[in-house]
């Protein structure tokens, strides 16, 4: 364990921000870490895994600690189903792959999405149908001040759409290191409703699909439609789509007769919060090296060079167009740092 003085996190972070840690140390083993949170008394602490849901807008003041704990494990396992436990430092879609290769059902919608495992259950990652709250049943954390080993089961996260206990009332106070999922080994159950996966599927004439097929469907749509982090600077999608009343949504459809949605309950309808900002005219368009992903309007990229001052700008000139044009309130998905 080496701890570092003004540290670039460029490469700690997708979308590519030059902020300067004023420490900095990576972490792989939960004795390190509880060593360095008993050595630590005075500096403010910032925990990063992934960072691949973050935006940094500053230089940080803190010890950045960075999330390598590596390992999985099966630790409890039967004819229909396994438990595997796994550390917060393994990359999400490496653990994902691993479900695949060995049958494991339950997580293969979730391919592809960028970031590690341990920051997983403070998003609540979620995609074509998916949460992670399906099929975590718990995780491992370490309280920062009190180093005291806590268990959060799944109701104990408070799961919400792209939330958790831990960005509420629990933010900042542990630090994840492991998650434990029960996961199918046979009889899965596939979530195909999507229309993006089916047509996938369709194409390939598949119309009993493993899961397997579904990832590959999974990761070829993300594919075409999400830039490559490594190659252009972006976290995915920055902004939730947002969850409007059925009057509202009425309202809105007299005007657009075709916008998309998704029926939540006879009073709330999700809404694609990248339609709205096509709508409004943001797709594709740049300012300086901040813009808008020309495929995929939900995205905000860092061409080459942009301060995360910069893209922020950018996240707030469209959240008050879509405010006016429809009087709809986006909300980030990513974190503002």
């Amino acid at each position: 364990m080496r701890i570092e003085y003004n540290k670039s996190l460029k490469k700690y972070n997708t979308f590519g921000i030059d902020a300067i840690a004023s420490e900095f140390t990576s972490i792989k083993s939960e004795l390190d870490l509880n060593n360095l949170l008993a050595k630590n008394n005075t500096k403010p602490i910032f925990v990063l895994s992934g960072g691949s849901n973050m935006l940094l807008t500053k230089n940080l003041d803190y010890l950045v600690i960075h999330i390598a704990i590596k390992g999985i494990e099966i630790i409890e396992e039967s004819s229909d189903f396994v438990v595997v436990s796994v550390n917060a430092g393994e990359k999400w879609h490496d653990f994902v792959k691993y479900c695949i290769k060995n049958n494991f059902g339950g997580l293969e919608n979730l391919s592809l999405i960028p970031g590690y495992v341990g920051s997983a259950p403070i998003q609540n990652i979620g995609a074509y149908g998916v949460e992670l709250k399906d099929t975590m049943t718990h995780c491992e954390a370490i309280h920062i001040t009190t180093r005291e080993k806590h268990v959060f089961l799944n109701k104990d996260c408070k799961f919400g759409y792209r939330n958790s206990i831990f960005k509420e009332e629990a933010k900042g106070k542990y630090i994840i290191t492991k998650v434990i999922f029960r996961l199918t080994k046979k009889n899965h159950i596939l979530n195909t409703n999507y229309g993006a996966i089916e047509n996938a599927l369709l194409n390939k004439k598949i119309t009993q699909p493993t899961i397997k097929d579904i990832s590959e469907a999974v990761i070829k749509i993300r594919q075409s439609k999400l830039p490559d982090p490594a190659l252009i600077g972006n976290s995915g999608s920055f902004f939730k789509n947002p969850v409007i009343t059925t009057h509202h949504f009425l309202k809105i459809q007299e005007k657009y007769p075709n916008i998309p949605s998704y029926k939540i309950d006879q009073e709330h309808i999700k809404v694609p919060a990248g339609w709205l900002i096509e709508q409004s005219g943001f797709k594709g368009k740049r300012w300086g090296d901040a813009g808008v992903h020309e495929k995929q309007a939900l995205v905000l990229v860092n061409y080459n060079n942009a301060s995360g001052k910069e893209i922020l700008n950018l996240s707030k000139k469209i959240q008050t167009e879509i405010k006016e044009k429809f009087n709809i309130i986006l909300e980030t998905e990513v974190n503002i740092i």
